[in-house]
C-alpha cells in the first residue's frame, strides 16, 4: 500500500463510520426508549471501535511505509549508526535515539520532583484561598502553545544558560536547555493527575497514620502518597509522553546538531526533531528513513508504556 493510498483509505474508513453513526443516531430519536438506551449501548461500543481502529491503522502505516527502509538501509546501521548524512547514502539514527532519551531523562529529572511537591502541596497543605489561585494558573501552563514554551526557551533560558555555564559553543542552546524547558512543560500534566489520585486516597489512610501518633507531614508523606502511587505513575507516563513527543519547543533551544553529545551543554538532535526539519524536502530514500524514524519512536513509547504496566502490575501484587 503506497503512501498515498493509506491517507485515503483511513479517511474513507473514518467517514463511513461517522455516516453510518449519524443515520443511526437520526433513527433512535424517532424510536422508543428502549431501543435508544440499546442504540446508546451500540454508540459507546462504536467509539471505543473507532479509538482502537484509529490506533491500529497508524501502526500499520508506520510500519508498512517504514519498515521496508530500515530493511533496505540495515537495522545495524540504521540503529547504532552515528552519521546522518542523507546526501552520501548514511542514515544512522543513534545521535537522535540518544538525543530523545538525554532530554526526556533531563525533563523527567527536573519536572517529576517539582510537579509531585507541588501536588503534594496542593493537595495537602495549600488553603482554600491559594488553591483557587495557584491551581488556575497551574492549568493555564497546559494551554501554553508550544512554540510560546520555545520562545520562551530562546529568549530568557539560553541566554541564562550561556551566561551561567558560559556555553559560547553552542550559544546556550543545548541538552541542558531542551531538558529544563521540558521539565517546565511537563509540571501541569504531572501536577494536575498527581493532585487528583492524591485526593482521591481515602481519608482513614490520613486519619488512621494520625491515630498512629504521626504528624501532618509522615502522614501525608508516609500513608497518603504511597496509596496513591499508581496515580502518580499514570501522571509520569503522561509527562514522559509529552517530553519525548515534543518537537516545537526542542528545537528553538536544542542546537539540532545530529551528533551524540559529549556534555549536557552541548546541543543535540532529537527524533521529532529530526523528522520535522527534514521532512520537508526529503524524498525517496530519505524520506522513508524519516518514517522509519517514527517508527522507532513510536515503539519507543509503546515500551514505556510497557514497562511501566509491568512495575505498576507488580505493585499491586
Amino acid at each position: 500500500m503506497t503512501a498515498f493510498a493509506m491517507p485515503v483509505f483511513v479517511f474513507a474508513i473514518l467517514l463511513i463510520v461517522a455516516i453510518a453513526l449519524l443515520i443511526a443516531l437520526i433513527v433512535a430519536l424517532v424510536r422508543g426508549k428502549r431501543f435508544r438506551e440499546r442504540f446508546m449501548r451500540g454508540v459507546f461500543l462504536a467509539a471505543a471501535c473507532v479509538s482502537v481502529l484509529c490506533v491500529l491503522l497508524i501502526c500499520l502505516f508506520l510500519f508498512v511505509n517504514g519498515v521496508p527502509a530500515i530493511g533496505e538501509i540495515g537495522p545495524l546501521r540504521f540503529l547504532a549508526g552515528t552519521s546522518w548524512r542523507p546526501g552520501n547514502g548514511l542514515y544512522g539514527i543513534a545521535p537522535m535515539i540518544l538525543g530523545s532519551l538525554y532530554v526526556t531523562a533531563g525533563a523527567i529529572l527536573f519536572g517529576v520532583p517539582l510537579g509531585l511537591l507541588t501536588a503534594v502541596f496542593m493537595a495537602s497543605f495549600c488553603g482554600k484561598r491559594l488553591h483557587g489561585v495557584a491551581s488556575p494558573l497551574i492549568s493555564l501552563l497546559a494551554g501554553i502553545p508550544s512554540v510560546v514554551y520555545g520562545f520562551f526557551g530562546l529568549v530568557v533560558m539560553v541566554p541564562a544558560v550561556r551566561l551561567l555555564f558560559g556555553s559560547d559553543e553552542t550559544g546556550g542552546k543545548s541538552m541542558l536547555t531542551a531538558s529544563l524547558l521540558l521539565g517546565i512543560m511537563i509540571l501541569p500534566t504531572i501536577v494536575s493527575v498527581s493532585e487528583t489520585a492524591i485526593r482521591a486516597v481515602p481519608d482513614i489512610y490520613y486519619e488512621g497514620a494520625l491515630a498512629l501518633g504521626a504528624t501532618h507531614e509522615r502522614a501525608v508523606f508516609f500513608a497518603v502518597l504511597p496509596a496513591a502511587k499508581s496515580g502518580v505513575m499514570a501522571a509520569v507516563i503522561l509527562g514522559v509522553g509529552r517530553s519525548i513527543g515534543e518537537t516545537m519547543a526542542v528545537i528553538m533551544v536544542a542546537g539540532n546538531q545530529a551528533v551524540i553529545p559529549g556534555n549536557p551543554l552541548h546541543g543535540l538532535r532529537t527524533m521529532t526533531a529530526n523528522i520535522v526539519l527534514e521532512m520537508g524536502y526529503a524524498a525517496d530514500l530519505h524520506r522513508e528513513a524519516l518514517i522509519s524514524t517514527s517508527v522507532v519512536l513510536f515503539v519507543f513509547i509503546l515500551l514505556i508504556n510497557f514497562l511501566f504496566s509491568l512495575a505498576k502490575r507488580g505493585q499491586t501484587l
